[in-house]
């Protein structure tokens, strides 16, 4: 597991509301992954879980104690990307 703050920004918001999502959970061993698949002709699409684990050569960003994990093929195509939260319209 690689440690990479530079790979992916995790904003405070995001990181404050992914924070309430796991204590509404229950579970305080849950970590945001985030991950690319394959789209086909509309392209790739992201998708968002929570893992209770890391993998082997996932990449880890932490904010305000939360992590969030990236797998090797999908970090190649978020590098630089920011996770970020808004609410309105």
């Amino acid at each position: 597991m690689s440690d990479s703050a530079s790979a992916l920004i995790f904003s405070d918001a995001a990181a404050t509301k992914v924070k309430a999502l796991i204590e509404d959970e229950g579970n305080d061993k849950l970590k945001l992954r985030v991950y690319i698949t394959g789209g086909g002709c509309s392209g790739f699409q992201y998708g968002f879980t929570f893992d209770e684990k890391a993998q082997e050569g996932d990449t880890e960003v932490e904010n305000q104690g939360v992590k969030v994990v990236v797998d090797p093929m999908s970090i190649q195509y978020l590098e630089g990307a920011e996770i970020d939260y808004k609410e309105g319209l």
